[in-house]
């Protein structure tokens, strides 16, 4: 769900305790996004920048898992620029999609790394979310 925290803050919650935000371009003219990814919970929080060219297909790869709702063999993986972030998805009987997301400190050291997986319906929920995440990704102009 797209919506703005109560600082005023452009928010992509993907799940409960898990939220992309803060998107920024640093450089005028440039295809350079950064965006904060966070997981928190009762064990506490994680975080990292991330960098991406125009979001690097993040939109596009979600909106493909929504096109394919009738499902596929094995997983699909898209990552950013520096592999801060890494989406791996696979479709499972009953319509759903489970969405495993790790953010790191980027390879190649990957000093540290933190997993979490989120469900999703195969249709509509997976074309909400990559509309969101498109509207996230154009929010900020070029």
């Amino acid at each position: 769900m797209i919506d703005y925290d109560e600082s005023g803050v452009l928010v992509v919650q993907v799940a409960e305790g898990f939220l992309l935000s803060e998107p920024i371009r640093p450089y005028e003219g440039d295809s350079s996004l950064y965006f904060l990814v966070q997981a928190r919970g009762r064990w506490g929080s994680v975080g990292t920048s991330v960098e991406t060219w125009n979001g690097d297909g993040l939109d596009t790869f979600l909106a493909s898992l929504a096109g394919d709702f009738r499902g596929w063999r094995g997983a699909r993986t898209w990552h950013s620029l520096c592999d801060d972030l890494t989406l791996s998805a696979e479709h499972h009987s009953g319509g759903h999609v489970r969405l495993t997301w790790v953010i790191s400190d980027g390879a190649p050291t990957e000093e540290w790394r933190f997993e979490t997986s989120t469900w999703h319906e195969a249709g509509e929920d997976m074309r909400t979310l990559a509309a969101d995440i498109r509207a996230f990704i154009t929010s900020v102009a070029d």
